[in-house]
């Protein structure tokens, strides 16, 4: 193929991943660097309240942005090193906290707070995901062909519900006097409050990360079934193995790749998890990586809004979805280097 041919192929995605994906990264990088503030001045201002016989005038000095001739408030932007990362990070209460073995300490600090459940939900879900979907998967694989469409399409309606809907769906069901919440509290005879306490809430999105993501494992080990080779099973069965040895030694191994494709997409997805902190409303529990970057850019009392931190948190979370997804690189390279041989 020629350059001008391959290029002209190419080149679209190339402009538009540069466009939407490098561009604007390279600017979240920078700005996680700077500290962009608005540009105030002091004023004497007046106040005066009507009297009976004279005006009573109360003269205070107020801090005020200063406005540009479009009525636009003056910014300044300065460079500050890693002080955003500091700020967010907040080692030096980290420190004080591992000096007194104090883990309520450090679980004070919002970003170790998300941290901790981010990773938590990430990796308690992907291997339930994975096993629940490749279970769905034989299982409608050895199904009969009469009623193997209907299941299809009943175990991918979690995946088609929006995420939002979905956790919404799920925290209505245990919310106060929810249905579920309702018929618990009739068979254990006593109050319960799902949403009081983390760890409940944390169960509950749990539930819902694998109910919802599940379809989409099943389906992609579903496709992956009709590829195995049906010689080696027949062969495995002469030589009298058990259901669970042809799954273990040749059905897996088979599916290895689709199984390794499945937890980058999951592992890049879970670690962004902000749908089930929003849908169970969970903040005053239970917060993830992704809401602290979106609340570091909710505008406080002045107006003004983090955005220095939450750069820096967004390049934190970067940074952890890289460190997660290295292991199934490698082996995913390691793999491509061997068949390549």
């Amino acid at each position: 193929m020629k350059f001008r041919t391959f290029a002209m192929f190419v080149g679209p995605s190339i402009f538009l991943m540069i466009l939407f994906i490098a561009a604007p990264l390279a600017t979240v990088f920078l700005q996680s660097f700077q500290i962009t503030q608005p540009v105030v001045e002091t004023q004497q201002v007046e106040t005066c309240t009507p009297g009976f016989l004279e005006q009573t005038c109360v003269t205070e000095t107020k801090t005020v942005p200063v406005l540009d001739e479009f009525g636009n408030p003056v910014t300044t932007t300065e460079w500050v090193g890693f002080l955003s990362y500091q700020r967010v990070l907040q080692l030096d209460r980290v420190g004080a906290a591992l000096a007194a073995g104090s883990w309520q300490q450090i679980m004070a600090i919002d970003f170790w707070k998300a941290l901790r459940f981010t990773l938590t939900f990430t990796l308690l879900t992907l291997p339930l995901i994975l096993v629940v979907g490749l279970g769905l998967a034989v299982a409608v694989n050895n199904a009969a062909k009469a009623i193997r469409g209907q299941i299809i399409f009943v175990s991918l309606l979690p995946f088609i519900i929006t995420p939002v809907i979905g956790s919404l769906s799920i925290y209505w069901l245990f919310v106060g006097d929810g249905i579920l919440t309702a018929g618990l509290e009739w068979w254990l005879e006593r109050d319960i409050a799902m949403f009081a306490q983390a760890w409940t809430i944390e169960v509950l999105m749990l539930f819902y990360r694998v109910w919802h993501v599940a379809p989409f494992a099943f389906v992609i080990f579903y496709a992956g079934l009709q590829t195995v080779n049906q010689d080696t099973l027949e062969s495995a069965i002469i030589d009298g193995a058990s259901r669970w040895d042809r799954l273990r030694y040749v059905v897996i191994p088979h599916l290895m790749p689709l199984i390794i494709f499945v937890s980058l997409i999951h592992l890049m997805d879970a670690y962004r998890v902000f749908e089930e902190v929003v849908g169970f409303r969970s903040q005053a529990h239970v917060i993830s990586l992704q809401w602290l970057t979106y609340d570091f850019l909710e505008p406080d009392d002045a107006g003004n809004r983090a955005i220095s931190r939450a750069s820096a948190s967004a390049m934190l979370t970067m940074i952890g979805i890289v460190i997660l997804l290295i292991p199934l690189l490698r082996r995913t390279w390691r793999d491509h280097k061997g068949s390549s041989h």
